[in-house]
C-alpha cells in the first residue's frame, strides 16, 4: 500500500489548479500527492523515455524497439497536453521481460499478471509474450497491422495509469479503497480507475492521429475495440466460469471498456475522461 502524508495549503491550491486545468474534480486529487517510498529496483533492461534524457538502455530486438517507439510517441503527445495546461510532464520508464522479473517496489512481476504500472517506481512492466496471448488466447486482434495497433492501445492504457499517478488520482483512490466498507465498493473504485485509463488511451490515439494523418489504418480502431471487449471482466469471467459477477469486476465490462476508449478517442480531451463523476458509469 502507498504511504500517506499531510498536505500544506500551498499544495492543496496547486492540486486544485491542476484539477481544473485537466478537467478532473480537485477533490479526487487533494490528499493524493503522497510521497511514495520504498526500496528495490528492476534489474532488467529499461527504456527511460523522459523528454530530457531521450532513450537509455533501449532494447535492440524488434518487439522492444517497437514498444520503445510507441512509448516515445505517447510521451510526446502527453508532454504537449501537459504543457498546454502549464504543467511539466515526465514520462514513465518501461521494463520488458519474459516469464518473471523483479517488479521493483511492486514485488515480483509474472506473466500471469499481464501488463501493469507500478506507481512508486513510475514504471510500466510488460511481459512481451502477453501480446501474443491477446492474439491467440483472447482473440483480441488478427494480423500484423491490427495487432501492432492493439499493442499501442495496451501500452497507452498503462501510460494512462502514469498520467493518473502524476495527477495524484491513483494514491487518492488507494486511500479511498482502504476506507470503504466492502470489497465490492473497493472494486467499483478500481473499475473507475481502469476505465479512465482506457479513456486516456483514446485521448492519445486522437492526438496522435491529428499529429500524423497516416497514423491510423483501416481497422485499427476496430482492433482496439475488439481487444477492449476481449479483456473485459464479463468476457473473461464468462469464459472461465460460465457466469458473470459484476461486484467482482476490477477493470469494467466489455461494453464499458469500449465506451470509454471511444469517449477519449472521439473527444480527445482529458476533461472527457471523468469516470468519477456522478452517473459517469
Amino acid at each position: 500500500p502507498m504511504g500517506g502524508g499531510g498536505l500544506g495549503i500551498g499544495t492543496i491550491i496547486v492540486l486544485g489548479l491542476v484539477g481544473y486545468a485537466f478537467g478532473i474534480d480537485p477533490r479526487i486529487l487533494i490528499g493524493g500527492a503522497e510521497i511514495l517510498t520504498g526500496g528495490g529496483h528492476a534489474p532488467t533492461y529499461q527504456t527511460d523515455r523522459q523528454a530530457s534524457s531521450g532513450k537509455r538502455g533501449a532494447p535492440t530486438d524488434e518487439m522492444g524497439s517497437m514498444i520503445s517507439g510507441i512509448l516515445g510517441e505517447i510521451d510526446d503527445r502527453w508532454s504537449e497536453i501537459f504543457q498546454a495546461s502549464g504543467q511539466s510532464y515526465t514520462g514513465p520508464k518501461i521494463v520488458l521481460f519474459r516469464n518473471a522479473t523483479n517488479g521493483g517496489r511492486c514485488g515480483m512481476a509474472q506473466s500471469a499478471m499481464g501488463p501493469f504500472y507500478c506507481p512508486p517506481d513510475r514504471t510500466i512492466y510488460l511481459d512481451t509474450s502477453f501480446f501474443r496471448e491477446v492474439e491467440t488466447r483472447f482473440r483480441g486482434c488478427s494480423g500484423k497491422s491490427a495487432c501492432s495497433f492493439t499493442t499501442a492501445y495496451i501500452i497507452a492504457h498503462e501510460a494512462g495509469h502514469h498520467i493518473q499517478n502524476l495527477l495524484g488520482i491513483i494514491p487518492r483512490v488507494t486511500r479511498l479503497q482502504q476506507q470503504v466498507g466492502s470489497k465490492a465498493e473497493a472494486n467499483a473504485l478500481q473499475v473507475k480507475v481502469e476505465l479512465q485509463a482506457d479513456c486516456l488511451s483514446g485521448v492519445w490515439v486522437n492526438r496522435e492521429a491529428k499529429k500524423r494523418p497516416n497514423f491510423l489504418e483501416p481497422g485499427d480502431i476496430d482492433a482496439a475495440l475488439t481487444t477492449a471487449s476481449a479483456i473485459g471482466d464479463d468476457t473473461l469471467q464468462r469464459q472461465a466460469t460460465g457466469r458473470v459477477v459484476p461486484d467482482s469486476f476490477t477493470h469494467g465490462s466489455a461494453a464499458q471498456r469500449k465506451q470509454w476508449f471511444m469517449t477519449g478517442y472521439q473527444q480527445g480531451t482529458v476533461q472527457a475522461c471523468n469516470t468519477f463523476g456522478a452517473g459517469a458509469l
